[in-house]
């Protein structure tokens, strides 16, 4: 069994010494998922190391264990860093843009009507959707796009073979498309 397994279990089972000493081991790994989930979020004014240590707060805060694997452990801090960048967005649109309030143009050249959403706030609205309707989808997912893992890291951390992820990463995929398609 690999040292951040056995951290995972440690921690899993109350061990917070075990949470540090994770914490400090998987410090250049959760930065580097960091950086990738600000790169696919666009211009937000978050730096990585913020979101990783905003992200682990979260998690330190929560009661529930962490996942015992390392790949779902991945996948797990991948969905936490997307929620922290959500609310960060969620955030500074609220305040940037009058609270929800329909914008207003000062320039009668620019068409009328409202802004759409941001496109990361639409993808977490379809993420949920597609958590509803299929909950195995929506993990491999957050643990392929979001954490990075591979086919077969997936296919192991779910207990799944890799021709059933394929499968499965087709129909998210699809989903994804017609539900982000959609007006």
């Amino acid at each position: 069994m690999g040292e951040v397994t056995e951290l995972l279990k440690r921690s899993s089972a109350g061990d917070s010494g075990a949470r540090s000493e994770l914490y400090t081991l998987l410090y250049a790994d959760l930065t580097g998922l960091a950086r990738a989930q600000l790169a696919k979020a666009g211009a937000i004014t978050l730096d990585p190391a913020a979101l990783v240590h905003e992200s682990w707060l979260r998690t330190s805060q929560t009661a529930a264990a962490l996942p015992a694997a390392r790949p779902q452990f991945f996948g797990f801090a991948a969905s936490v860093m997307r929620n922290v960048v959500i609310d960060h967005v969620r955030r500074r649109d609220a305040e940037k843009r009058g609270g929800g309030l329909d914008p207003v143009t000062l320039s009668t050249s620019m068409p009328d009507g409202t802004i759409g959403k941001s496109s990361l706030l639409r993808l977490d609205e379809a993420l949920r959707e597609l958590a509803k309707l299929d909950e195995r989808c929506h993990s491999i997912v957050e643990m392929r796009y979001f954490a990075g893992l591979s086919h077969a890291e997936i296919a192991e951390s779910l207990g799944v073979s890799v021709p059933t992820i394929k499968r499965d990463w087709r129909r998210a995929k699809a989903f994804l498309f017609d539900f982000l398609s959609q007006p």
